[in-house]
């Protein structure tokens, strides 16, 4: 179930009018201070960038209160200033002007609030007018606060949900449209996003059922709390007003910031093996490749990518050209050339794929692309199959450097990869990138047993 909307780009727009805003007030308000505003510019937009991070300024949902907005507000402008004022020490040449920087950061405070408040209001009354960017929720229970919780919905067309109705096997009333086993055949029916669910409600198992059912049709679920306290690393806490709801947290990633400064990695780290790798390698190993089996040097094929959406993805082509393009190299496969035994031992042959990270279809780490007929055979088999679309497709992976590479000759092969590409994209972090890059170099020297 792809849901694509247009909220994704909210925030990426937000920065952007705020770093535009920031660099035009510099330029007014510090002239004549002898600054080189190309460096005191980037300087500014980037330390902006950096405090935003650790205040999680742009962490900013439909349900944000406007006083929650104000105190980030006020909290990021605030370690703003104190970073401006530390910059003239270090640029001996500029003249501080603690006027034009006090008049500088009011006016910040109030463009940035104003901008923020403007976004905030029109969106809302985008919802309430046309009835575009809602949300269909559904709640499994109907206990006092899955009702006190269904009352918000109700009364607040601005938050964006369209309440469908509660399921519940314990009790009987208004609104129920079915137990707890009519639920997914009514999200199908019905384009459900997000699923909330009364702790109480069903028993761990059903849990656990319903935990795998959202993770495989890429839906939101999150818990109503009860009087009993739950705690788990992997639930977040929520306010819709004073109301408390648990959201749950699928991977690190989800973190806008830790999302973008990834995607900076993956430019950069692309850009540097494209320019001083690709450059060189692709018109020799290009001949080379051609001297020995007629056709093409690359070889493409359509792969499912993030959200399982379709992407080119490039390759050095390493076998004889006979038609058949979705199936994978075997031991001893007559199709691989000479030149291609070498690259798929080397796993040259992969490079190409930087294009697609810089391209932002892969990333450099994590979930290797599969073949659509791997997804159609064990994405209702392999339990959590279906997590590896919530992130990028990688070029290496855990799973590849933990020797779950090559061909998928049993079942068993396919949970072992599974379980290592969930773990990496629950666990994610930049140490963990850096060490799954430097083991697959490692890997490529010291050489694989299963890479043929």
């Amino acid at each position: 179930m792809n849901k694509g909307r247009y909220s994704k780009y909210i925030r990426p727009i937000s920065i952007v009018l705020d770093c535009c805003l920031i660099l035009i007030l510099s330029l007014y308000f510090f002239k004549g201070l002898n600054i080189n505003f190309q460096w005191f510019g980037t300087y500014l937009v980037l330390i902006w960038i950096i405090i935003s991070f650790f205040t999680k300024f742009y962490e900013i949902f439909r349900f944000t209160t406007p006083v929650n907005i104000l105190s980030k507000t006020a909290k990021q402008t605030a370690l703003f200033l104190l970073l401006i004022i530390a910059f003239f020490p270090f640029y001996k040449d500029a003249i501080f002007s603690g006027r034009a920087t006090a008049r500088y950061i009011v006016t910040l405070l109030f463009g940035v609030l104003l901008l923020k408040s403007l976004a905030f209001y029109y969106i809302k009354k985008y919802r309430i007018l046309t009835g575009n960017n809602f949300r269909n929720v559904v709640i499994i229970g109907y206990t006092d606060e899955s009702k006190d919780l269904k009352t918000i919905f109700d009364n607040r067309p601005d938050y964006g949900y369209r309440f469908k109705g509660f399921f519940s096997d314990k009790k009987t009333g208004e609104y129920i449209v079915g137990k707890v086993e009519d639920l997914k055949k009514f999200v199908f029916q019905n384009k459900i996003d997000e699923i909330y669910c009364s702790i109480n409600e069903i028993s761990n198992d059903k849990h656990k059922d319903l935990v795998a059912f959202a993770d495989e049709n890429e839906i939101i679920i999150k818990f109503i709390p009860d009087s009993k306290a739950i705690f788990s690393k992997n639930l977040t806490i929520d306010y819709y007003e004073l109301f408390p709801v648990l959201s749950l947290r699928k991977s690190p990633l989800d973190d806008y910031y830790a999302e973008f400064f990834k995607r900076v990695f993956d430019i950069i780290f692309s850009l540097i093996v494209i320019v001083f790798v690709l450059s060189w390698l692709t018109p020799i190993l290009g001949l080379l490749i051609l001297l020995e089996s007629k056709g093409t040097i690359f070889f493409k094929q359509s792969r499912p990518g993030i959200n399982e959406e379709e992407f080119i993805c490039y390759k050095f082509r390493s076998m004889k050209l006979n038609g058949t393009t979705e199936s994978e190299a075997s031991r001893n496969d007559p199709r691989v050339t000479k030149i291609g035994r070498f690259i798929r031992k080397t796993s040259i042959d992969e490079l190409p794929q930087f294009f697609n990270v810089l391209l932002g279809d892969m990333s450099v780490v994590g979930p290797r692309p599969h073949l659509w007929a791997q997804n159609i055979t064990y994405g209702k088999k392999v339990k959590k199959y279906m997590v590896r679309h919530y992130v990028k497709p990688g070029i290496t992976g855990l799973a590849q450097v933990k020797g779950c590479r090559g061909e998928i000759e049993t079942e068993e092969d396919m949970i072992n990869r599974v379980k290592f590409d969930v773990f990496y994209i629950e666990n994610w972090s930049f140490l963990m990138d850096f060490k799954i890059i430097l083991q697959t170099v490692i890997n490529i020297f010291k050489g694989e047993e299963k890479a043929y």
